[in-house]
C-alpha cells in the first residue's frame, strides 16, 4: 500500500485474470481505493518495466486524458481501476518483462482536488456576527415574549424558544414531558446558592455592604437573562449601580451557582475563569466552596493554591466564608491541610553549618499544631516549619 493525496491506495495482480471464466489467458492488474472516502477523483498510471534493459516499458497512462474527460471517480472503499486483460500471459511469460518470475510494476496516482487556489481579485470584508447584539435587541425591546419570571417582586419577559435554545433546563421546563402547567408564567423561588443565604445571616461587612444595597437576586436574573440572549457578561457596576470593588466577584459567584443550576456550560466556565483572576482573602473561602459544590476544578486548585500561603491562611481563617467552608465542605478542610502541608514542607530550608533557625513567632491551631514561621539568619534565607503534636489528625 501506498499514501497519495490524503487516501491509501494497493496494486491488486490477478496472474490468472480476474474473472477466470471470462479472460484466463489474461493477466488483471488494478490500483484500488484503500482507505475511507467518498467520490475520490484521481488520474492513474501503470507502467510494466522491461528489465533487460532495453526501457521498452509498457505504459497504460490516463494522465493525459482532456479536461472534458476528467479524472476518474472512485466512489468508496474498494473501488478499482485497471485492465481486466491487461496483458496476454503466454506472451508475459516469453517476455523481457518477466525476470526470475518477477515481474516490477510502476504505478502512478494523481488526486484531483476540487478546490483550486490562484490569485484573489477580490477583497470583501466580512464583518463579525452580530447575532448576539440581534437577540440582545429582542429581550430589550421585549417584542413577541411568550414567557414572564417573578424575582423577588419583579417580572422579566423573555422568549420561550430563546431559553430554550440555550438552557436545556429552561428546554425540560418548557417543552419537556415534565413541563410545568403554567409555562406561560413562573415564579422563580430558591435561586440563591446556599452559601449565600449563609453569609447574609453573619455579621459579614463585605457582603452586607453590598448584597444588602440592592436585591441581589433581581441582578443575578438580569445577567442570567443577558447571558442567554448576548451571549456575554453584562457591566456588573453598571448593572448595579454600585462602584464597589467587590461587585464584580460577588456577581460570578452568583452566576456561577445558576451557571451550573440551568446548565450554561460556558457562563459557567467564564465566571470560573473571572474568579481564578479575582482571588482574595474576603471571599476566596467562599469562592472555594462554590468551586467544590459545583465541580470546578481549576477555581478550586487556585484556591487552595492561595490560602495555603501561611500569610494568607491567617486572614482567610478569620472570614465569614471560611466558617462556611469548615461547616459545609469537610473533604476541602481536608485537602487544604495536606496542601498547606506540601506548601510548607517544600519551602523548609536545609540549615547550613548547623545554624540553628530563630523563630519570631507562631500562631496555634485547634489541634494543637503550630504553624511557625522562622528565619534563619545564613544569608538571610526566610523560611516556615510545621510543628505537629504528633495526632497527625485535627480540626481547624
Amino acid at each position: 500500500m501506498f499514501m497519495v493525496g490524503g487516501y491509501l491506495w494497493a496494486v491488486y495482480f490477478y496472474p490468472d485474470g480476474k474473472s477466470p471464466e471470462d479472460n484466463a489467458a489474461y493477466v488483471s492488474l488494478f490500483i484500488a481505493l484503500a482507505s475511507e472516502g467518498t467520490d475520490v477523483r484521481a488520474l492513474f498510471e501503470l507502467t510494466l518495466l522491461d528489465q533487460s534493459g532495453k526501457e521498452r516499458h509498457k505504459v497504460h497512462s490516463h494522465f493525459g486524458r482532456t479536461l472534458e474527460s476528467g479524472p476518474y471517480s472512485l466512489k468508496y472503499r474498494g473501488s478499482m481501476w485497471g485492465y481486466k486483460r491487461f496483458f496476454r500471459r503466454t506472451l508475459l511469460e516469453q517476455s523481457d518483462y518477466l525476470k526470475n518470475d518477477c515481474l516490477s510494476v510502476h504505478c502512478s496516482v494523481g488526486v484531483v482536488k476540487s478546490h483550486t487556489e490562484g490569485p484573489k481579485f477580490y477583497s470583501i470584508a466580512v464583518p463579525p456576527s452580530r447575532i448576539g447584539h440581534h437577540f440582545g435587541q429582542l429581550l430589550k425591546t421585549g417584542k413577541g415574549t411568550d414567557v414572564s419570571f417573578e424575582v423577588d417582586g419583579e417580572v422579566f419577559y423573555a422568549h420561550k424558544l430563546v431559553l430554550a435554545a440555550r438552557s436545556p433546563v429552561f428546554r425540560a421546563q418548557l417543552f419537556g414531558p415534565m413541563k410545568e402547567q403554567n409555562t406561560k408564567q413562573i415564579k422563580v423561588e430558591d435561586i440563591e446558592a446556599p452559601v449565600f443565604k449563609f453569609l447574609e445571616t453573619s455579621p459579614c461587612k463585605l457582603y452586607a455592604g453590598v448584597a444588602d444595597a440592592y436585591a441581589f437576586e433581581v441582578n443575578l436574573w438580569h445577567a442570567l437573562l443577558h447571558f442567554m440572549y448576548w451571549d456575554s457578561l453584562p457591566d456588573m457596576q453598571e448593572l448595579t449601580g454600585l462602584d464597589s470593588k467587590w461587585v464584580t466577584t460577588l456577581m460570578s459567584q452568583h452566576l456561577l451557582a445558576a451557571a451550573d443550576r440551568y446548565g450554561l456550560e460556558r457562563l459557567r466556565l467564564l465566571c470560573e475563569s473571572n474568579l481564578c483572576e479575582d482571588v482574595a482573602i474576603n471571599t476566596v473561602a467562599t469562592t472555594l466552596a462554590l468551586a467544590e459544590q459545583h465541580h470546578c476544578f481549576q477555581l478550586k486548585a487556585v484556591c487552595l493554591k492561595f490560602v495555603a500561603v501561611p500569610e494568607n491562611l491567617r486572614a482567610v481563617m478569620q472570614t465569614d466564608g471560611f466558617v462556611y467552608l469548615k461547616e459545609s465542605c469537610p473533604s476541602v478542610m481536608t485537602e487544604l491541610l495536606e496542601y498547606v502541608a506540601r506548601v510548607i514542607e517544600h519551602s523548609v530550608y536545609v540549615c547550613k553549618h548547623g545554624i540553628e533557625p530563630i523563630f519570631d513567632g507562631s500562631d496555634a491551631n485547634v489541634s494543637g499544631g503550630r504553624i511557625i514561621s522562622g528565619l534563619w539568619k545564613d544569608e538571610e534565607e526566610k523560611c516556615v516549619k510545621l510543628r505537629g503534636d504528633g495526632r497527625g489528625k485535627g480540626k481547624w
